[in-house]
């Protein structure tokens, strides 16, 4: 039995040390230094069959290579479905991160239940019971989803023998730990090898691996950042605690796009799938109110309608405050500064705070225009009418530019019964007879003169 020999790699340049220092010499960089294995014992964790995918064993030209497409597999939720880009693929490992209690372990828990085929849910940090109390609020009627609480990678392959899953589930990696590494649980070293490990199952026998990861107070997935490169996709579930609103999104994904994006509202038996996000992140207020405007925008190929509300108040001390939720708050001083310069608006003076109401983040510079209708209506105590709505990008010389996909855009608001929407004259529409009045601007001027007269 060969012994187990470790080194210490500096994380950021790759320099090895014999021992463990504070700084890594060659890059500067400090607490970069961990240990990893470099030497090993030979292991054998599962049964290693026949394997179904077809490797290449010599290289081959591009035109000679036979493409086939990839064997997906339907969740059974739409919005799972989307976000991966049209089912999980056959021997793949997906890497889902997200905030404590944001919801991870419910959302792959209702998933393995309302799968038709037979799945494996290993959880490290919860027990049988605590498990099926969740699944009687989830989907109490499964009989292809099989519970295992362990912690030993080992272990795990061995029921993995007996039962042969169709599908694997792992909750999460941090807690799992293998013999052939002597560090403890959520360390690197075992978070690495334990994945290495999973990889290897998932591509041997076309498996697909779902792994739970935790992240950091940084907002990053815990472990090496070799381990978003070693799985083929890394999904991120985030979202305020405050609201019930989640949100899917793919960070990195090698069988789809990584544009798309999944709502899901949470209820307390489970999560549900929100098929017409516009409806719930635009607010039904009866009385007109002004600072607020909707904007058309598009994530991946779902149009959405959303709601931007600002308030515009003298400041009370000498430094005006420039605040924003769910809005890039360099780009709302951008817009601010062209008010000022190119329209003529005092906003200098003024505090201005902005919030994209449902608790959700966008970088879409579509809404820019919304949020200029917004802060100048409630700049000037003018409501804009609910049935009016904007989608187009501003510049620096107070120009209206012309945005993608302006016409699903327009069809979007019509069928959500908006009667007005601005866009760039720039744009070029293909709808021959839209039933929504397409109103052309090039300039701010001429937007501000519409609504405000």
């Amino acid at each position: 039995m060969a012994k187990v020999k470790t080194s210490y790699f500096c994380q950021n340049c790759g320099a090895q040390y014999a021992k463990w220092q504070g700084q890594c010499t060659s890059c500067r960089e400090w607490n970069t230094i961990v240990e990893e294995v470099i030497q090993k014992e030979e292991k054998h964790t599962w049964k290693q069959g026949p394997t179904r995918s077809k490797r290449a064993v010599k290289p081959l030209k591009v035109n000679e290579i036979v493409r086939s497409e990839e064997n997906r597999m339907s969740s059974g939720d739409n919005e799972f479905n989307r976000v991966l880009g049209g089912g999980i693929v056959q021997g793949s490992v997906i890497l889902l991160g997200g905030e404590p209690g944001i919801g991870k372990s419910t959302l792959l828990l209702q998933i393995a239940l309302q799968l038709p085929h037979k799945t494996l849910y290993v959880s490290g940090e919860e027990s049988q019971a605590q498990i099926k109390m969740r699944a009687e609020r989830i989907n109490p009627s499964s009989e292809n989803c099989y519970i295992l609480t362990e912690t030993k990678t080992q272990n795990i392959f061995k029921q993995i023998e007996s039962i042969t899953p169709d599908i694997l589930i792992i909750d999460s990696i941090q807690t799992l730990h293998s013999d052939y590494i002597e560090s403890s649980a959520g360390s690197i070293s075992q978070i690495r090898e334990c994945t290495a490990e999973f990889i290897k199952f998932a591509k041997e026998t076309d498996t697909p691996v779902i792994l739970i990861g935790h992240i950091t107070k940084d907002g990053n997935i815990a472990g090496p950042k070799i381990l978003e490169h070693m799985v083929d996709t890394v999904l991120q579930f985030e979202g305020d605690r405050n609201y019930v609103y989640r949100i899917l999104r793919a960070l990195k994904n090698r069988f789809g796009s990584t544009a798309e994006l999944g709502i899901y509202e949470m209820l307390g038996n489970g999560l549900r799938e929100v098929t017409n996000p516009s409806e719930i992140l635009i607010s039904r207020n009866e009385e007109s109110l002004s600072g607020t405007a909707i904007a058309a925008t598009v994530e991946g190929i779902r149009p959405l309608m959303i709601e931007i509300q600002a308030l515009v108040s003298t400041a009370v001390y000498g430094t005006p405050q420039r605040s924003t939720t769910g809005y890039n708050a360099k780009r709302l001083n951008m817009l601010l500064a062209v008010l000022e310069k190119r329209a003529g608006f005092r906003l200098g003076t003024k505090d201005v705070f902005l919030n994209i109401t449902g608790g959700i983040s966008v970088d879409d510079p579509a809404i820019d225009l919304a949020v200029i209708a917004a802060i100048l209506s409630s700049n000037e105590d003018i409501a804009i009418e609910k049935d009016i709505c904007f989608a187009a990008e501003i510049g620096l010389a107070g120009e209206i530019r012309p945005v993608q996909r302006v016409d699903q855009r327009i069809l979007e608001a019509e069928k959500l019964g908006f009667s007005t929407i601005f866009v760039s004259k720039q744009n070029k529409i293909t709808i021959k007879k839209p039933g929504i009045r397409v109103a052309l601007v090039s300039k701010i001027e001429d937007v501000i003169s519409d609504l405000f007269g």
